[in-house]
């Protein structure tokens, strides 16, 4: 193209200056996919987010990351299902948990587990205050049917219950929707997206199995890791990323070092590419 542009005595280069962008992404893309070699990144992801401390504060954090995470798989053609939702009267979310189908879901969104951190002038204190807020982000792949995972019947706690929204209001008037409790683990799953209870239980059951197989994994994981000496953030206490509004603006991965100052195209999943860029090439570099 450049080649034509020269011959033709083109001046104006926005249209290559286009297409060099585009093969950057794409070029970028596919290094990416080269590096998911784990046999579970090809998988779906099933993604929860919870909020922290700190009330109303905590919560809209909470639907912040959920609204940029749906962003992002929109923009990447990914396809979600929420099965389970949470919403508080005043703003915000308490929880939620839905599951990204497309290829490599979980290869491209595992190194989203962690906590996310927000500092920002509170919309909902009258005077004005700096707040810092917490959520918790936890990704794990949908597990494939070709694995089995052994679930004793008497080890769960079924309890239904009416699927409800913003304000109490029920979806509906039949208690579809389905809450497992894993006795042994003290794992909890829900479900309530489907209108069906059998369908519900089936969603949970799935999640309860996917949770239960990631436990496992990791056990084995943190033994190798002992055996080689080495120290691996996880869990609840490993803050992976600060989103900053004010006093200025930047979000910043403390496991990279990787940052950006526009905030705003972040939190519309324009830029979340890059960090979870940078995240790959790190771990991949590392090993």
């Amino acid at each position: 193209m450049f080649e034509l542009f020269e011959s033709e005595k083109e001046e104006d280069f926005t249209e290559i200056e286009r297409e060099l962008r585009l093969l950057k992404k794409d070029v970028k893309a596919l290094e990416i996919k080269e590096i998911l070699s784990d046999p579970n990144d090809i998988s779906p992801a099933i993604v929860s987010i919870n909020a922290g401390a700190g009330g109303t504060e905590a919560q809209d954090w909470a639907e912040m990351l959920l609204r940029m995470y749906l962003r992002w798989c929109e923009k990447g053609k990914f396809v979600t299902e929420i099965v389970d939702k949470l919403t508080m009267e005043e703003a915000g979310i308490k929880s939620c948990t839905f599951i990204v189908r497309g290829d490599y879901s979980y290869g491209l969104l595992k190194g989203e587990t962690g906590i996310h951190r927000l500092v920002r002038i509170s919309p909902f204190d009258a005077n004005k205050k700096r707040h810092t807020s917490f959520a918790s982000v936890s990704v794990i792949p949908e597990l494939s049917e070709e694995i089995s995972i052994d679930i004793n019947e008497k080890d769960l706690r079924v309890d239904t219950f009416r699927a409800s929204g913003a304000g109490g209001q029920h979806v509906n008037k039949t208690d579809s929707a389905i809450r497992i409790t894993h006795l042994p683990t003290g794992i909890v799953v829900q479900c309530q997206n489907e209108r069906s209870q059998h369908r519900n239980r089936d969603v949970a059951m799935k999640i309860l199995k996917s949770k239960l197989y990631e436990i496992e994994r990791q056990a084995k994981e943190s033994e190798i890791n002992e055996i080689r000496g080495e120290q691996k953030e996880i869990g609840w206490g490993s803050q992976i990323r600060s989103y900053i509004f004010h006093p200025y603006q930047m979000v910043k991965d403390h496991r990279t070092g990787f940052e950006v100052g526009n905030i705003n195209a972040m939190m519309d999943g324009e830029l979340l590419d890059d960090f979870i860029g940078s995240y790959l090439f790190r771990n991949s570099s590392k090993n």
